[in-house]
């Protein structure tokens, strides 16, 4: 019996930017060598804008409780498509402000920043802020790490178009979101991560209470089932547009895509200003509200040049998918 061969050797593509798109320009006379602004500078970018946070808290609120209160005054079975599809960008918008609040940035006192970012933002969006900071610090400090959090959402890619749609069926029909609500109801009985989520659970129990009292505890599906399905869409889609198919590396150019932004995208998929990725990766002590300038200083010094950046999140996903299909197991 002859001795089984080796598979051949396939060039898979990449979706790492060829040396020719890295041009090596830094440092200059405002950043450092890793893209980081030089000290005077850094200053400014880093400041927290705390009056547009309290407005951006207040704003996802009134997106979430406002927009449902709206739909159930009018009663109309499109109001309540309306506020269903909405409720995933609002997803999108407590998560974008809970890992705001994972880094310290959404207010400069660290006692109401946590306090804020655990109870305001992040037991409401089924986000425990104390446990995702640590995955997520792992994942600034080395990207496709041997501690990396989300290593499953970024590697294989580019996959084929067949295999994307299967991964987003699933996110759509609620099982990646099914999988996600287990492990919740399961880590409640755990004694680490048992009290995170207790507290998870707790809060959305007292919605479904609050909706009960006012006599219609079925609105409380209009934030539930988005956050099953629709949300997880729309956080697949905008993980793998970060990060999806890159490598490990000290330059964050090739760890890191960079998206230009258009109006539909920064509203619906990444709110916030969480699609300026590259930027909050070379310096994640820049707020939200300063990651376009940290974005602009990037392009003029040179380092990302328009070759490197994708013209639009469409692109760079039509990118992710055109991969060839690989064979599953007999």
């Amino acid at each position: 019996m002859a001795a089984p061969t080796a598979p051949p050797v396939v060039d898979r593509p990449t979706m790492v930017p060829a040396p020719d798109l890295l041009p090596d320009v830094l440092p200059t006379e405002r950043l450092g060598i890793t893209g980081k602004a030089v000290p005077e500078v850094r200053a400014e970018l880093r400041r927290i804008p705390v009056a547009r946070n309290v407005a951006a808290v207040a704003s996802v609120y009134a997106q979430s409780v406002g927009l449902i209160a709206l739909a159930a005054w009018i009663g109309h079975p499109l109001a309540y498509l309306v506020a269903f599809v909405w409720m995933g960008r609002t997803h999108a918008a407590f998560a974008a402000l809970s890992h705001e609040a994972a880094h310290r940035l959404l207010f400069p006192n660290k006692r109401v920043n946590d306090w804020v970012g655990r109870w305001i933002v992040g037991y409401p969006g089924f986000i425990s802020t104390d446990l995702y900071r640590r995955g997520h610090i792992a994942h600034h400090k080395e990207e496709f790490g041997p501690h990396e959090p989300d290593m499953n959402l970024y590697v294989g890619y580019p996959v084929s178009r067949a295999s994307l749609r299967r991964k987003l069926t699933r996110d759509a029909l609620g099982k990646s979101g099914w999988k996600n609500l287990r492990s919740l109801i399961r880590g409640a009985r755990m004694k680490e991560f048992g009290t995170h989520a207790r507290r998870i659970l707790v809060v959305q129990a007292g919605f479904v209470v609050v909706a009960t009292v006012l006599g219609r505890p079925e609105l409380y599906l209009l934030w539930f089932v988005p956050w099953m399905t629709e949300w997880r869409v729309i956080n697949r889609l905008r993980a793998i547009a970060e990060h999806g198919g890159m490598e490990r590396s000290r330059d964050r150019r090739r760890t890191t895509h960079t998206v230009r932004q258009h109006l539909v995208s920064r509203f619906f998929l990444v709110p916030y200003n969480i699609g300026w990725h590259l930027a909050h990766h070379v310096d994640m002590g820049v707020p939200w509200r300063n990651l376009p300038q940290m974005h602009r200083e990037l392009r003029a010094s040179g380092w990302v040049p328009d070759e490197l950046e994708h013209p639009s999140y469409l692109a760079l996903w039509r990118s992710l998918a055109a991969g060839d299909e690989v064979p599953r197991p007999a």
